[in-house]
């Protein structure tokens, strides 16, 4: 079977983007919406869902995703206005600063229902629904490197975004009889307005030396990365977690010396 150019397209074909008011979210919006596809932005700040929606001409739906009834209508109203959703991004998320041994419970539930229990919400939702319809879909889930290394300070984010990880490989076996895969996405550091607005400025565009390739990720890679999942060009491709990531994950700790180019393990 020939690879046929026109696989990368997804024209006609209705798109979610969870959390995609700002930063990786919207970039995978924009991505989605210049190859072909009506999207909708479910995103809780309000100036930044409709900022975002002007940008690339996607529904913007305020909503909270840790809020079921909240799922449920901005759901509904995307169907009645774009379609039957065949694409869905979950992206939202979030962390703060929580040391292990300082972090309560109700931290620990905040980072939980803001990383994960969100993705099993938003994804039943839709697959009930393909699968009522006997249609395919795809689902893209956002997860991050932290879920599959240390994040000293961070236990409590990187244990959902491990959580993210398997629940991808399970829920694309059970959903894949349907014609409905599941993959997800995990970068490093991507370059994105709110990072350079914590980083004081200190977050350079060109130069990242933990990272193999050199320098932080963009929006626009991760989003190449969606449109790809999200296409026929994708079809067989289900469970598998992709790390965008300029090599990092891979790399096992090892990284170019900035003076010396050697490669080193560890302090140098």
């Amino acid at each position: 079977m020939a690879i046929d150019p026109s696989d990368i397209l997804l024209t006609d074909r209705v798109a979610v983007v969870t959390g995609g008011g700002r930063g990786i979210g919207r970039g995978i919006a924009q991505g989605l919406a210049a190859f072909g596809a009506s999207v909708a932005i479910w995103e809780r700040d309000p100036d930044a869902c409709a900022a975002a929606g002007d940008s690339c001409g996607a529904l913007g739906i305020v909503a909270d995703v840790r809020d079921g009834e909240q799922v449920d209508a901005a759901l509904q109203r995307t169907v009645d206005e774009l379609g039957e959703v065949t694409i869905l991004v979950n992206n939202a998320g979030g962390t703060f600063y929580s040391p292990l041994l300082d972090t309560s419970e109700n931290g620990w539930d905040a980072l939980y229902k803001a990383n994960l229990r969100h993705v099993l919400s938003c994804t039943q939702r839709v697959a009930r629904r393909l699968v009522h319809a006997r249609l395919p879909g795809s689902v893209i889930n956002v997860t991050s490197i932290e879920g599959v290394r240390a994040a000293p300070g961070y236990a409590a984010y990187a244990a959902a975004k491990a959580g993210v990880i398997n629940y991808t490989q399970t829920a694309s076996f059970e959903l894949s009889p349907h014609g409905i895969r599941v993959n997800a996405l995990a970068p490093d550091l991507t370059l994105t307005d709110g990072l350079v607005e914590m980083s004081g400025g200190a977050l350079s565009p060109d130069t990242a030396p933990g990272i193999p390739m050199g320098r932080p990720g963009h929006v626009d890679e991760i989003a190449g990365a969606a449109v790809f999942l999200a296409s026929d060009m994708a079809r067989y491709l289900t469970g598998q977690t992709i790390h965008i990531d300029g090599g990092t994950h891979a790399a096992g700790g090892w990284y170019h010396h900035p003076q010396t180019g050697r490669p080193t393990l560890g302090p140098s």
